[in-house]
């Protein structure tokens, strides 16, 4: 358990807490100085808060109440809701509020659990965040193309595709990716803020390569902007703010870097002797983008004639019917709500006796019966080994 909580948590608010569970449990003092081994005088220091705890004995107490040790180390939010962020940064209907509201506060709830996951554990997502790019007075393409480039650098990414892109975002970089269900018009809604850092919130309902292409616009916003939350919908915009045209500029460079590009359509060009249709979905299968993305890209570069999508739109080109007679596979996606850290903190909190059953449930968002299967399910993704193994650390010394 996270020492770092019990060296920063008020004493006295933890005394009245713990006072409250041993009463509840029908123990006397006596009791539970039996539990930690203690005279009944250090249960008196403990509950009016003059005596720190140890980790270990707090974990004894709370098993002895019957309840978790999140039940009293879990903190209030000191950062400004999401929704008063999002409030004063963007102007709705009320219909819109009532639309985007209650998936906005889910955002959040889901982010503080993260966060409160990770003090549980001693497990903070590890951060490695670049200081914010200076992009005053930069032309908005070579700003986009220039932070691109030095992301793919910085990540060690190369100039090829980037198939895991969710996982780049959450292990290489620290920012918190949800997938949640959203009204069809809302692409991404991201925030930020000191103690949670970055935290984005892609639209489940949208297409594996939509998602990716809504990443990559989050991302920029962190990059570049990274304290001003967004909300990114269709038809928001009268007048396109910069920051926004940024944002839509990156993922083509990011997703598509111009080197690689050039150099994979150099190739099936000389290899066809001509660039065909084929070419075109086998290519944007291949960089996990749409097929539009792809085209627009290789018209700006001038390597397809202008307007080439629209003519193939005007013979009734069906995308998906194509993509199938072609044999290209659905991009491989994880497409979970919850990130993979967090599932497996929950879990190992779960099997330590950190947090009850009920709270477990309450992580993940289901029930009781729910959360058995998938602890069950995410016991057997770890099978194969031994228990004692699970958590050994296998650095080299």
């Amino acid at each position: 358990m996270a020492n770092n909580i019990l060296d920063n948590i008020d004493l006295r608010k933890l005394g009245e807490l713990l006072q409250q569970a041993r009463k509840k449990s029908g123990l006397t003092q006596a009791d539970a100085a039996k539990v930690i081994d203690a005279a009944r005088t250090t249960i008196v220091a403990i509950e009016k808060g003059e005596r720190r705890l140890k980790p270990n004995e707090l974990i004894k107490l709370a098993r002895a109440y019957g309840q978790a040790v999140s039940d009293f180390v879990r903190s209030s939010p000191v950062t400004e809701p999401f929704e008063v962020q999002f409030r004063a940064a963007y102007q709705r209907n009320e219909q819109e509020e009532a639309r985007i509201t209650p998936i906005i506060e889910r955002f959040e709830e889901l982010c503080r659990n993260y966060l409160e996951l990770e003090k549980i554990m001693d497990a903070p997502i590890p951060r490695n965040y670049p200081q914010e790019y200076d992009v005053a007075n930069m032309q908005i393409e070579a700003a986009a193309e220039s932070i691109a480039i030095s992301e793919r650098q910085r990540l060690g990414l190369g100039d090829g595709p980037i198939p895991m892109l969710r996982g780049i975002l959450e292990q290489s970089v620290g920012i918190r990716v949800f997938y949640l269900n959203m009204p069809a018009k809302y692409s991404e809604i991201y925030s930020y803020d000191e103690q949670l850092g970055g935290c984005m919130a892609i639209n489940l309902g949208h297409y594996e390569e939509r998602r990716r292409w809504s990443m990559a616009h989050g991302y920029l916003h962190f990059l570049a902007h990274r304290r001003k939350p967004v909300v990114d919908f269709e038809g928001q915009y009268q007048r396109v703010p910069e920051s926004e045209r940024l944002a839509e500029a990156f993922p083509k460079y990011f997703l598509m870097p111009t080197s690689g590009l050039l150099s994979r359509f150099n190739d099936m060009y000389r290899t066809h002797g001509k660039f065909t249709p084929t070419n075109l979905f086998t290519l944007a299968h291949y960089y996990g983008v749409s097929i539009e993305a792809l085209g627009y890209r290789l018209e700006d570069m001038k390597l397809i004639p202008s307007g080439t999508l629209d003519r193939l739109r005007d013979r009734g080109l069906k995308v998906r019917k194509v993509q199938q007679e072609l044999g290209l596979e659905e991009i491989d996606q994880r497409d979970n709500v919850l990130p993979i850290h967090y599932q497996h903190l929950a879990i190992e909190a779960l099997d330590q006796g950190l947090i009850t059953e009920g709270r477990f449930a309450d992580f993940l968002g289901v029930d009781r019966l729910e959360a058995r299967r998938i602890a069950e399910a995410l016991r057997e993704h770890s099978s194969g080994m031994l228990e004692e193994s699970a958590y050994l650390d296998l650095r080299q010394a």
